[in-house]
């Protein structure tokens, strides 16, 4: 009896192996498929004259070449660089509204409500609303500025003003996503450790830079690297408040230059080339915020 009971957990053992084994080999699949495979494919077609439909011919590294002499790229490149400046903006914004909502104020579930709404919202439909507000004829905000006697100016049609625009559109679609995160970060501190310092006659400063800033650093950190990378791949904005890349390519992302590359001018081994330029410059970044949060680890003791 001890053998076959023996022999049918052994058999329930493998069935669970079996099952198990299947749930992680689906996503390495499709891990294999739709991320490994493009991604050696298109290293590989960054080294052709590819246009996308017809054969690939072997040119070496012309693409790369062609790439450091190219003043679009650089352009493209500063421009994806500037727009990040939204990022600590946006960031200090939704840690002070969390800071605020986690202090138990009336109406706080109609706050988070209102402030997720553009998450969750059409990226496209809110390009094209900002578009709208932005217009220097009917746009909303030149109408609230002509209520003081101000006369605004055309916002994306002015390469002085096109990009602290679309900053300013960045920043109010993404507060609602990291407000959330540091709302949930703040409210998980244990409110003993407040009370410890208050016993010991910490004042607010001191309490929100060796007990909330620890403890939120890791959303922080979480935060900082995910907007770099969403930051680095900025397209739909760009490609609807400004089809044309703005007024002297004052707005033109470098993803926006890589789509009309391929998809307008189909120069598809050129716009792979960039793609991976650009690829290994989001890995060096993120690697080194990964290095730099892994030195400064904290301990609460």
């Amino acid at each position: 009896m001890a053998r076959i009971h023996t022999k049918k957990k052994s058999n329930l053992y493998a069935h669970e192996h079996r099952v198990a084994f299947m749930f992680v080999i689906l996503p390495v699949i499709g891990f294999l498929v739709f991320s490994l495979l493009p991604f050696l494919y298109s290293v590989y077609a960054s080294l052709t004259d590819w246009n996308g439909l017809g054969r690939m011919n072997f040119i070496g590294l012309e693409n790369f070449q062609r790439l450091v002499r190219d003043p679009y790229f650089y352009q493209t490149m500063g421009n994806t660089i500037f727009l990040m400046i939204g990022i600590p903006i946006g960031l200090l914004v939704s840690f002070a509204l969390a800071s605020a909502l986690s202090r138990g104020i009336k109406g706080t579930t109609i706050f988070r409500t209102v402030y997720y709404i553009p998450v969750i919202s059409s990226l496209a439909a809110i390009s094209i609303l900002w578009q709208w507000a932005y217009n220097g004829d009917f746009g909303l905000i030149n109408q609230v500025l002509d209520i003081f006697g101000i006369d605004g100016p055309n916002w994306l049609q002015n390469p002085v003003t096109v990009k602290p625009a679309i900053i300013l559109m960045t920043i109010w679609k993404g507060l609602g996503y990291s407000m959330l995160l540091y709302l949930a970060a703040i409210q998980s501190v244990p409110k003993t450790f407040y009370e410890a310092a208050e016993l010991d006659g910490a004042s607010p400063f001191q309490k929100f830079t060796n007990i909330t800033w620890p403890m939120v650093r890791p959303v922080t950190f979480f935060l900082i690297v995910t907007n770099i990378i969403g930051g680095a791949q900025i397209f739909t904005e760009i490609n609807i408040m400004t089809p044309t890349g703005g007024p002297k390519y004052s707005s033109a992302t470098v993803v926006w230059y890589i789509w009309q590359k391929a998809f307008k001018n189909w120069q598809m081994g050129y716009a792979s080339s960039m793609a991976l330029v650009l690829a290994v410059i989001v890995f060096i970044v993120t690697a080194i915020q990964f290095w730099m949060n892994s030195r400064s680890e904290y301990t609460i003791d």
